[in-house]
């Protein structure tokens, strides 16, 4: 449903089935890889606009091999309607409908700095995006510049100029949360629809931001060579503020009729992520649609 951005990924459908299953939730396994050096001694993330971009992570890796990707890569994401490109841009496109999160690939060497700054579009800026459109951008617009231009249209799509080519060897990832209201006007307003501007427009997790970075480095160290910077510039000034619900349990029979026993209950919204806290439940970062009592009574119900 529009308002359960959580389920537009292979994990939130994975976490909905194992509550109905009574089976345990197993998240994907980030194995161990090869890690050199500072992101910060590196680059530098500035966020010039937090109204729009409450949050930023970029992570380089380094000496990777730009190649078409294994077969099991491929086949999976034809599987649900993605052309392979090469490996780096498959494991980005892989990450987003695996946890929901969407990610961007950066030519580390073509970025003027080289550093990011995510900033609001000067009138008549131009971006040409990566299916080859040159925009014309409004001061409304949210972009990813390095130190002389727009790079990438943030949560839409990435420019042209700096996109993965064969030549390629040091990338750098972007793990981001973009305000959906931004993104929704920028996207409409070029007639642009894309799988990230879908995610992000519906609200994204912002305290999944690293935890997907850091699957999706784990991949291309694993998949395209490569050695990881040690951690990621984590930008992210105003950290969201967790949301306590109560929930009393005969509210649940009074709204639907519906005599559930508390064990059951708890065991509902625990699998669904929610955690006891007292006598009321914390909501997970994911579940950005639950903020007061009937919510609950409805995960419940359903």
């Amino acid at each position: 449903p529009s308002n359960r951005p959580d389920c537009l990924s292979h994990v939130g459908i994975a976490r909905e089935v194992s509550v109905i299953e009574c089976k345990e939730l197993r998240l994907p396994r980030i194995e161990s890889f090869k890690t050199e050096g500072r992101a910060e001694d590196l680059t530098s993330v500035a966020i010039k606009d937090p109204d729009l971009c409450p949050r930023y992570a970029a992570r380089l890796v380094r000496g990777v091999k730009i190649a078409p990707s294994p077969e099991w890569l491929g086949k999976r994401l034809e599987a649900i309607g993605q052309r392979p490109i090469n490996n780096v841009a498959d494991i980005t496109n892989y990450v987003l409908h695996e946890l929901g999160q969407p990610l961007h690939a950066f030519d580390f060497h073509k970025l003027a700095g080289p550093r990011i700054i995510v900033r609001r579009a000067t009138a008549g800026e131009k971006l040409k995006t990566l299916d080859g459109v040159e925009r014309t951008l409004t001061t409304d617009m949210l972009v990813i510049a390095d130190a002389e231009r727009p790079v990438a249209l943030a949560g839409v799509m990435g420019g042209e100029e700096s996109e993965i080519s064969s030549t390629t060897t040091d990338v750098l990832i972007e793990s981001a949360y973009f305000d959906p209201d931004s993104v929704r006007r920028t996207a409409r307003a070029l007639g642009m629809d894309t799988e990230a501007s879908r995610r992000f427009e519906r609200g994204a997790d912002r305290e999944g931001v690293l935890f997907a970075q850091e699957r999706c480095v784990q991949l291309i160290c694993e998949l395209a060579g490569g050695v990881a910077s040690e951690d990621a510039i984590d930008v992210y000034p105003g950290p969201l503020v967790p949301r306590i619900v109560g929930l009393r349990p005969q509210r649940v029979t009074e709204l639907t009729s519906v005599s559930v026993e508390n064990a059951e209950i708890i065991r509902i919204l625990t699998g669904l992520g929610f955690e006891i806290v007292d006598q009321s439940f914390k909501v997970p970062s994911w579940r950005i649609d639950v903020s007061q009592e009937e919510d609950l009574v409805e995960e419940v119900a359903r």
